[in-house]
């Protein structure tokens, strides 16, 4: 007889079921605010960048005059994608990627050409008149925001129920649990792109739990001991995980020539703190940088992760800048984490596995339960 302690997980086709992704699209990645990058994407006005949201192609922009906009990836006058990441080599042809050197966004197909703003600017050969006008014709906008220097957008298309949900709602008191990090001020020094053959709850479960810590990640247990200390139970997330004695960041060494973020309390100096953000960011801070993952569902049992490392310009600016004691050690741990989420995912297709279970000290993961039956409802 099973423990009455443990309490079950999602039964186990939510995790690799087509028609339960689907309703996570339309319930969860197209309701909420959905993390798509950086603002130093977009450095300058004129700039553009094509976003994966659960599927649908996003480009999200800047204008000349700096507003940040966001716009579905798709033609108003036959549906045509406007730009695309590469060119189209499966054929051995060149359309072009879709933004000019004037920065406007022209569809490869009939020229329809639009601001980066989304406004119709030109229609080849069609004139202004009472059947035409191309004040109607403007990209389809998506609703975009930004809280630490991280782009989000929402493709709801319920503008009231929007307006009662701004990204500030959806964090919660994360802002003012990290008011002190200076993310906004942060920079990409380096960027990994992982595929992960997993659903993404199963990464951000693991993410959420340090039961697994122990067996499957023991140099970084080394530098943070706690992370195995009674299967990762008892830690206190809202002050802090401190290192061993001596050590204070995310480094193999648990040490860095980096100096701490300025505003940082005592605790952040030599604490590690850390951030699930539904429903597909979770970022990681330490004293001197910070690692964020940004997660894009491509399917029911497929994940592309985007982790960028960010750092002070300060820090970035010195001579000798090397942030690699940070990335390799990070690089380590994030493919022992896909390794066994990818285990996991191949065990929960099992016909004998119907659920699985939750120890007492992964009680944080048993959140998601919460999380996905509130959205999508009745599960």
């Amino acid at each position: 007889m099973i423990s009455t302690t443990l309490q079950k997980s999602l039964p186990s086709p939510h995790y690799y079921s087509s028609q339960m992704y689907e309703r996570e699209k339309h319930s969860i990645f197209f309701e909420e605010w959905f993390c798509v990058g950086r603002e130093e994407e977009l450095a300058s006005g004129g700039s553009l960048f094509v976003a994966d949201v659960a599927g649908e192609s996003i480009l999200v922009a800047k204008t000349r005059e700096g507003q940040l906009k966001a716009h579905y990836n798709v033609c108003r006058h036959r549906g045509t994608r406007l730009c695309v990441e590469s060119n189209e080599e499966r054929w051995g042809v060149t359309l072009g990627r879709g933004v000019t050197s004037a920065a406007t966004i022209r569809c490869p197909y009939h020229q329809w050409t639009y601001g980066l703003d989304g406004t119709l600017l030109s229609a080849p050969f069609l004139s202004e008149s009472e059947h035409f006008s191309k004040q109607h014709f403007s990209l389809y906008p998506v609703s975009i925001q930004t809280w630490g220097g991280f782009l989000f957008v929402n493709l709801s298309t319920e503008q009231d129920e929007l307006a009662a949900r701004p990204l500030l709602f959806q964090l919660g008191r994360i802002p003012e649990r990290l008011c002190r990090f200076p993310l906004s001020e942060l920079r990409t020094a380096k960027q990994i792109v992982y595929d992960v053959a997993a659903n993404w709850k199963v990464i951000m479960e693991n993410y959420n739990e340090c039961y697994h810590c122990g067996p499957v990640h023991p140099e970084l247990c080394e530098v943070v001991p706690d992370f195995k200390r009674a299967g990762g139970g008892n830690l206190d997330w809202e002050r802090g995980i401190p290192h061993r004695q001596g050590a204070y960041t995310f480094t193999a060494t648990g040490t860095t020539a980096r100096q701490p973020f300025p505003l940082l309390n005592d605790d952040e100096k030599v604490r590690h703190m850390g951030e699930l953000i539904y429903p597909n960011m979770l970022l990681s801070l330490s004293c001197d940088h910070v690692a964020a993952f940004l997660l894009a569902p491509q399917g029911p049992e497929r994940t592309r992760i985007v982790c960028n490392f960010l750092f002070h310009p300060s820090e970035i600016e010195k001579p000798g800048f090397d942030p690699s004691d940070a990335v390799e050690f990070w690089d380590r741990i994030n493919r022992q984490d896909w390794t066994v989420c990818e285990r996991v995912q191949a065990g929960l297709k099992s016909r004998v596995h119907q659920f699985g279970y939750y120890a007492p000290m992964e009680d944080a993961s048993v959140d998601i339960r919460r999380y996905v039956g509130e959205r999508l409802g009745p599960l």
